[in-house]
């Protein structure tokens, strides 16, 4: 006489596949092509830009944790689908770090495991109604807590969030207005593991649940788009971009820059913002660099701010987002969040080797201590404050989030990307200025020494834009959102992946008191 097996957990539960170990041929077989997997969805990002595609991109590798014999192989696969993903989405590491980037891949792609484990409990047969409901939650909470724990400064930054992927469709950023990037990312999930289920579930009541998830996933941000209209009245104002193109020389970039921004007189620019390390000059001691830069505001009618990388007085290096007038150095801001390997090795005395198989940093950069607003003014003197950020600091939500809090009208990015010229970088780079006007309800712009740079309004909607093969400057006008308007991701922050977190937590606690229970049973 047979007898019932209790299940794992509600959330958790146990397939009669899971004491079933698979052939080693088999499983690397399958492992490779978790691996292939991974670099799927990095298509719907930028440069390949098929944005259509992250919608169904995470199937075939959800496909091989779901079909795997157990747990354990599910967490495995998950873990090579991870690695795949880092390894794709960000190759044009390799001058900068070399042989960490398959290090960093392993080590990043481990967070996937989870969603492999996930996957194969709550998807594997028989897919039922409840579990088919539990996954449509369970599996983006798990996915989006992966990302969180990536994005901390120490393992990296946030860097290709799957929700990144929809940067040029504003109306489905209507969600990251809301619950910033991580709500598209969560979504993006939601809709894959939708799919998933429509294909491979066997009665009908799964599959018509996870068609009605997927559709009303995909009308939300429609929806949240529609209601978030962009308030009228609140002005404009002109911001010129100046990009001098790939120059090696220091003072050859300065004076391509200084060039563009005098070709501007006449114009009614408000103001005028510079790439990083635009100039390598320490504008508190070099009077002839400062005096360039007063002499193009005076002439231009418009504040600059320029990109310093320079060596300060104590002997450490710095870049800072300098503001200048007339009247000389307004204000600086130092990036606080420092790209690592490309701006310092982090555990140098261990990891200091890879500076001599590759670009990474020679020595470490000083990062400044705390974020605070550029006090710039427009052409007529009035109050324009700015969110001045400095190039890999645009990929992390909470900045762009402070300075909205702050009162800033406008986001500024500066960047420089010449190193990664010929690649999908600066695509990528530029991508994620969108995002972060979309979240905040700022217009923000990208100012870039070689491209690309651009300008998107309160929505993410792109306004303008100078490419990897353009030189000089363009100017936008740019819609200002009304002082002190907040979006609801301004407000309340990191609900999404923290409640992503807690919802992982508890699934994985009821897991473990059902093993728990099990063992005591047998």
């Amino acid at each position: 006489m047979s007898r019932r097996i209790a299940p794992a957990s509600p959330a958790l539960s146990t397939t009669p596949t899971e004491e079933r170990e698979p052939r080693a041929p088999h499983r690397y077989r399958a492992q490779l092509g978790a691996l292939a997997a991974g670099a799927v969805p990095v298509l719907a990002f930028p440069a390949p830009g098929q944005a259509w595609l992250a919608w169904i991109a995470l199937v075939p590798g959800l496909l091989l944790m779901q079909r795997a014999p157990g747990g354990r192989e599910a967490a495995v696969r998950g873990w090579w689908f991870g690695a795949g993903f880092i390894l794709a989405a960000m190759y044009w590491l390799v001058p900068s770090i070399g042989p960490g980037l398959p290090v960093l891949a392993v080590l990043i792609g481990a967070l996937q495991g989870a969603v492999g484990y996930t996957v194969h409990r709550l998807l594997g047969p028989p897919l039922t109604t409840r579990r088919a409901l539990l996954a449509l939650v369970l599996v983006p909470a798990v996915w989006v807590s992966a990302e969180y724990a990536r994005s901390w400064p120490a393992l990296g930054g946030p860097w290709a969030l799957l929700g990144a992927t929809q940067w040029q469709h504003p109306a489905i950023l209507g969600l990251a207005s809301t619950g910033g990037i991580w709500l598209v990312s969560a979504a993006v999930v939601a809709v894959n593991t939708g799919v998933l289920i429509a294909l491979t579930a066997v009665h009908w009541r799964p599959r018509a649940l996870a068609a009605a998830a997927t559709v009303l996933v995909l009308a939300s941000g429609p929806a949240l788009f529609a209601l978030r209209a962009a308030p009228a009245g609140a002005g404009a104002v002109t911001v010129a971009l100046v990009q001098p193109g790939i120059v090696e020389d220091p003072q050859a970039r300065f004076d391509a820059s200084a060039r563009a921004t005098a070709a501007l007189v006449g114009q009614p620019v408000d103001l005028v913002v510079w790439g990083e390390s635009s100039t390598t000059a320490d504008l508190d001691h070099d009077p002839a660099a400062l005096d360039a830069l007063r002499g193009l505001a005076a002439t231009t009618g418009a504040q600059v701010i320029a990109g310093e990388d320079a060596r300060k007085a104590d002997g450490r290096i710095s870049k800072d987002a300098v503001l200048v007038s007339p009247a000389g150095v307004v204000d600086r801001y130092r990036k606080i969040r420092l790209v690592p390997f490309g701006e310092y090795i982090p555990l140098r005395p261990v990891l200091g080797w890879i500076a001599g198989v590759s670009r990474a940093a020679g020595e470490n950069r000083a990062p400044g201590t705390a974020f605070h607003l550029l006090p710039a003014t427009d052409r007529t003197g009035a109050p324009l404050p700015v969110g001045a950020l400095i190039c890999f600091e645009s990929a992390f939500p909470d900045m762009a989030r402070t300075a909205a809090r702050d009162g800033a009208r406008v986001l500024v990015y500066q960047s420089s990307t010449s190193t990664f010229q010929h690649t999908w970088a600066p695509e990528q780079h530029v991508s994620l200025a969108a995002i972060r006007a979309a979240e905040t309800g700022r217009p923000a712009v990208q100012a870039s020494l070689t491209g690309v740079s651009a300008a998107f309004d309160a929505q993410g909607r792109e306004l303008a834009r100078l490419g990897t093969d353009g030189t000089g400057a363009v100017t936008v006008r740019l819609p200002l959102t009304a002082p002190g308007t907040l979006t609801w991701y301004d407000r309340v922050g990191d609900v999404v992946p923290l409640g992503a977190l807690l919802i992982t937590a508890g699934a994985a606690a009821a897991a473990v008191a059902a093993a728990a229970g099990r063992r005591r049973r047998g």
